[in-house]
């Protein structure tokens, strides 16, 4: 296994919590930021654009990704066009396509064009990436986030997947593939094995950074105490059994 330091994937924090956020930030090992709408509304944001701009105040000098939430991509557009003038370090969020199954290409396209720094979301399929990555054609940088989390929840590996995507988006080499939804630290290393560009993690992913290469025999034994600290804060007892007669033995 590689030292953390080694990997070439860089790893961005994903979340909406700007204390988690900022913890993550003095960490030198987090190169970048994602959000998106899901994860602030369970943060309890309830101003996007107040929000963002304390984000990007305390968060000036890596890239940080904020999500559309319009549906309509008349209303998509102006969104992303308003979220990319936010700072110079901001990409911007939009779906591969809206609720009801409709490309986003056109509007890719034309933001693409405009100068927007793009980050394609929801993808899980080949199709999709090689899509995506002909909509984005020669713009200047741009990601394309594969949700390699949720396609391991419907019981498929991910990293072939993963794999192949790479080897579609090396032809773009402006564009950053991104292993999206992480299930678990070790998906990091996954996501290097195959050159995956950038993998994004919620911060209780990255609280374990720590643990990589942890000796497991002192590992064992903070499992055991733990269960046993469990245990007596609280308070279980069993009522010793009274001597069996042999017969029972």
């Amino acid at each position: 296994m590689k030292r953390i330091e080694e990997l070439k994937t860089k790893i961005f924090a994903d979340g909406a919590d700007l204390a988690g956020m900022l913890e993550m930030y003095r960490n030198p090992l987090i190169k970048g930021f994602t959000t998106n709408p899901t994860l602030m509304r369970k943060a309890g944001i309830d101003d996007y654009f107040g929000f963002a701009k304390k984000v990007l105040q305390e968060i000036p000098d890596r890239p940080v990704s904020f999500e559309v939430f319009a549906d309509e991509f008349d209303e998509m557009e102006w969104q992303a066009l308003e979220i990319a003038s936010w700072g110079p370090n901001v990409a911007v969020k939009i779906p591969v396509t809206n609720t009801h199954r409709m490309s986003a290409r056109d509007t890719v396209r034309r933001l693409a064009h405009a100068g927007v720094r793009l980050n394609v979301t929801a993808l899980l399929t080949l199709q999709q990436v090689r899509e995506v990555s002909n909509w984005l054609g020669e713009v200047r940088a741009g990601y394309i986030s594969v949700f390699a989390g949720r396609i391991a929840d419907t019981g498929r590996d991910p990293t072939p997947l993963m794999a192949e995507a790479v080897q579609i988006m090396s032809q773009y080499p402006q564009l950053e593939l991104v292993w999206a939804s992480p299930r678990e630290l070790l998906n990091i290393f996954h996501a290097d094995s195959v050159g995956c560009h950038v993998i994004t993690a919620t911060n209780d992913i990255l609280k374990k950074l720590g643990l990589i290469d942890k000796d497991l025999e002192e590992y064992s034994l903070e499992t055991v105490k733990m269960f046993y600290e469990d245990g007596k804060k609280a308070g279980y007892s069993l009522q010793k059994p009274v001597a069996r007669c042999a017969s029972y033995r």
